[in-house]
């Protein structure tokens, strides 16, 4: 069936859901209640024209994923704070400032531990390794090693373990109504939990692009090629996002070939959910999709084109 277009991430306890212009957040509290949350979803660019823009889009999109991302899980943690009145007193303006540090922080770090410290650590070997070509390629092993060992390291906390289960909740929500099946937790349960437009499969992509577009770099001072690697990040960003939406939209075998090292990796980030974990998603997705309307569309497309 077509793409439905709607993904989302998961969160403390709960799922969200973005479909266009609007997302919701449906999490689970300490007393089982499921509460759902739905809102206008705003970007930081304004202009419809340069959201649209190939390659810019991605950049764009990637940024707002985390703003919504960061506010999505704030929300969900306060069900589980002791100071949740507190938390909830505190004024937009403040939460929106806090957000905008807490993103540019995140960045940072991510920068720092994938794209500097693969570098510095490959630059140890050029003593013994003179090939330039070998040393790049040795830097991009190191980068995409770092990254699976951060995820084996952090999905051994019971938090994240539980986080990696409501992921594979929202992947199985999804992949079950695109694959033409009522949302239900019976046909959820059977579905896929790994999706082609993870954003497992958009980070791993990152890394691949990263090692290929660094090849053409070839100056001599070291720092110079750090900071050319760094200008190519939101080059890469964007590619990436262009690679993910193809294969989300596309069953060409060669598309489904190169998705495979993604779905592949999302064995480490997606865990099969419970019962309840399901429920969670499915109120997500239904506070912004009408998945019953996609489905009679689609099937009646098929029709026509059978």
């Amino acid at each position: 069936m077509a793409s439905s277009g709607i993904g989302g991430q998961a969160v403390m306890e709960g799922v969200m859901m973005k479909n266009k212009d609007r997302y919701a957040v449906a999490v689970r509290k300490p007393d089982k209640e499921i509460i759902v949350e739905s809102r206008d979803y705003r970007s930081i660019c304004k202009s419809e024209k340069l959201r649209n823009l190939p390659v810019f889009r991605g950049v764009v999109n990637f940024i707002d994923s985390l703003v919504v991302g960061m506010g999505t899980l704030t929300f969900s943690a306060s069900f589980f704070e002791e100071e949740e009145k507190e938390v909830q007193k505190q004024s937009e303006k403040k939460e929106k400032a806090a957000m905008g540090i807490t993103v540019c922080l995140s960045i940072l770090l991510a920068i720092g531990i994938f794209m500097v410290l693969p570098f510095f650590i490959s630059q140890m070997f050029q003593k013994v390794i003179s090939n330039q070509t070998l040393v790049i390629l040795l830097e991009g092993a190191i980068r995409l090693g770092i990254f699976i060992l951060y995820i084996l390291l952090i999905s051994r906390m019971e938090e994240i373990r539980r986080l990696f289960m409501y992921h594979g909740a929202e992947h199985k929500c999804i992949n079950c109504i695109e694959h033409g099946l009522e949302l239900n937790v019976e046909n959820v349960k059977k579905s896929s939990k790994e999706h082609k437009r993870c954003g497992t499969s958009f980070l791993f992509f990152v890394i691949i692009i990263s090692i290929i577009a660094t090849l053409f770099i070839r100056v001599d001072s070291g720092l110079l090629r750090l900071g050319l690697r760094l200008l190519l990040i939101p080059l890469i960003a964007g590619v990436s996002y262009e690679v993910i939406r193809l294969a989300g939209k596309s069953e060409n075998p060669v598309v489904n070939l190169l998705s495979k090292p993604g779905l592949w990796m999302q064995r480490l980030t997606t865990k099969e959910p419970d019962d309840d974990m399901i429920e969670v998603g499915i109120a997500s997705v239904e506070a912004v999709f009408d998945w019953k309307s996609y489905l009679i569309e689609n099937k009646s497309n098929e029709k026509k084109g059978a």
